[in-house]
Formats: structure tokens, C-alpha cells, sequence
């Protein structure tokens, strides 16, 4: 800990932050997909098809 020189409380906190908002971004896309998968899944259950095809150049 003494490595870290008299700043050490702003450093951790600092890394403590940012792998709390990283977690929080995971979790939000994790459930974000999940949701759009759902969606989907309705959406080809009423006969919405996909509609890609050859890309025109």
C-alpha cells in the first residue's frame, strides 16, 4: 500500500469506481440483449420475417 504514495485512498477509489461502472455497463447489455432477443422472437412468431437480402452496390 505504501507504494502507492500518499494518494493511495483517491487511487483505489479511482479503480473501485471504474470497475463498478464497467460492471454496470455488462449487466445493462446482458439484459439489453436478452430483451431484444424476446423482441425478435415476438416479432418472427406474428410472421415478421427478416427481410436482409443481397446488399445492392
Amino acid at each position: 500500500m505504501s507504494g502507492l504514495g500518499p494518494h493511495a485512498g483517491f487511487i483505489l477509489a479511482s479503480y473501485a469506481a471504474v470497475a463498478i461502472v464497467l460492471g454496470w455497463l455488462t449487466l445493462a447489455i446482458l439484459l439489453d440483449h436478452r430483451a431484444q432477443k424476446r423482441a425478435l422472437a415476438a416479432l418472427e412468431q406474428r410472421g415478421a420475417g427478416r427481410r436482409s437480402g443481397p446488399v445492392a452496390p
